[in-house]
């Protein structure tokens, strides 16, 4: 149960979003009930008063968190930050949107081969990405590109600023085109 235990823990440190049990046996490979029992051993363990995490049930899901008792003294610097972080996933969507806006649905899910639906409305309802037109081909698309908050959040003067991606980087934003 210690590989379990410490796979688990990865994991939920590696998510910035809580997750459920459900989500947790499919990315782990583990069966839920099996999940189910390690969840009990990381509250266990974070309980020590030598651990500065304690494991959260939000909004349905498991998350890591600093203890209660903790936070008064962390919020002030980390608060803002962890309000704004995005997920891995988050910020490759963000990314393919930056970089070849104005851009459909369809062009970012063939470039990141899954589902683009719950990270597109994630970013729209963080107002970094935004509809900002429709394509011209059968069905009219609604395409997406970034906003203004976008360019503040990563301190850019315009799309312009954004790093330049090199010749493979180039070969994987241009697939769906």
């Amino acid at each position: 149960m210690e590989k379990e235990t410490a796979l688990l823990e990865a994991i939920l440190y590696l998510e910035s979003e809580p997750v459920d049990e459900t989500a947790l046996a499919r990315i782990s490979g583990l069966s839920v009930e099996v999940v189910s029992s390690v969840i009990e051993v990381l509250q266990e363990r974070f309980a020590a008063e030598s651990c500065g995490l304690e494991l959260v049930r939000i909004s349905g899901g498991w998350a890591l968190s600093p203890k209660k008792d903790l936070w008064d003294s962390l919020k002030e610097r980390y608060g803002k930050k962890n309000d704004s972080r995005l997920s891995r996933a988050a910020m490759e969507t963000l990314s393919i949107i930056a970089y070849s806006q104005p851009i459909t649905r369809a062009e970012i899910e063939a470039i990141r081969g899954v589902s683009a639906d719950n990270m597109i409305r994630l970013l729209a309802d963080r107002n970094l990405i935004k509809e900002v037109g429709k394509k011209d081909i059968p069905g009219k698309p609604v395409q997406f590109g970034t906003t203004k908050d976008f360019l503040k959040l990563f301190r850019l003067n315009s799309i312009a600023d954004l790093p330049k991606l090199d010749e493979s980087e180039i070969d994987r934003f241009e697939l769906a085109r």
